[in-house]
């Protein structure tokens, strides 16, 4: 199975809800597994309305999830299709990494879910589209899903190298200037040396919370292995080894640096 975060758009409330239950049907059987669910209504003003669903889900929709940056970006200026200012579009992005979704799949999903409409979103495991796309499909819905890129840890990485690598060019610069520069260099060099920190501090802050979203899949999983017969134990099984080898390797190989020294 292959983690996505999927939006289904729907023309009403009560179709939405109905979608709710077509795939809590399906990851009954197996076919899915949903690790977090919400119903939404967009607004006259773009933004969105959230509505909880009464699943027993690992992972909540709360803010810093992948799931709540996903809604977030639904109901923004980029789910309205219109430019954002500099400071706004800097948060959409790190949004977009968090959801693991890019741009056009957001655009894609803004031409359907107009002021109005209802949609069912989703981050879920998934093998075969077949199954989700025929019960959407016939309730009306209308099917937009992303396959989730891990791309924040590896961003944040870059980012912590940036500096470091600006850092030592400015201390450089530093030990070769007149003495009345000095003071100047240290100013930018401390304004850099806080953003590092900042930057680890969030680092080790999303990583603790992947680590908290994956122990919750983990034992969501387990417990649905333990009442699951046949072949839908198996694909349950399946996914739980795949997750524990992508942490794993994650763990082994991590692509930010929460422990990096940041440069005196």
């Amino acid at each position: 199975m292959v983690e996505k975060m999927l939006v289904v758009v729907f023309d009403d409330e009560t179709k939405a809800y109905e979608g709710s239950r077509k795939l809590s049907q399906l990851d009954s059987e197996g076919s899915v597994s949903v690790h977090a669910e919400s119903v939404i209504k967009k607004n006259p003003d773009g933004s969105v309305a959230m509505k909880e669903l009464d699943g027993d889900f690992p992972v909540r929709t709360a803010g810093g999830t992948a799931i709540g940056a996903l809604i977030g970006l639904l109901g923004g200026p980029i789910g309205f299709g219109i430019g954002a200012a500099t400071g706004a579009l800097v948060g959409y992005v790190a949004d977009m990494d968090r959801a693991g979704v890019n741009s056009d799949y957001l655009a894609d999903v803004a031409t359907k879910l107009t002021p109005g409409k209802w949609a069912l979103v989703s981050d879920l495991d998934e093998e075969w589209e077949i199954p989700v796309d025929s019960g959407m499909e016939a309730l009306g819905g209308i099917v937009f899903r992303a396959t989730r890129e891990d791309v924040e840890q590896t961003q944040n990485a870059r980012d912590q190298a940036a500096l470091n690598a600006e850092i030592s060019r400015l201390k450089e610069e530093q030990a070769q200037a007149r003495e009345e520069d000095k003071a100047k260099l240290q100013t930018k060099i401390n304004a850099l040396q806080a953003k590092l920190q900042a930057k680890m501090q969030q680092a080790k802050e999303q990583s603790d919370m992947n680590r908290k979203e994956t122990e919750s899949k983990l034992h969501a999983l387990e417990e649905k292995a333990k009442k699951a017969r046949g072949d839908a134990k198996a694909k349950i099984e399946s996914r739980i080894a795949s997750i524990r080898n992508k942490h794993k390797d994650s763990s082994e190989h991590p692509d930010m640096m929460p422990q990096q020294q940041i440069q005196k």
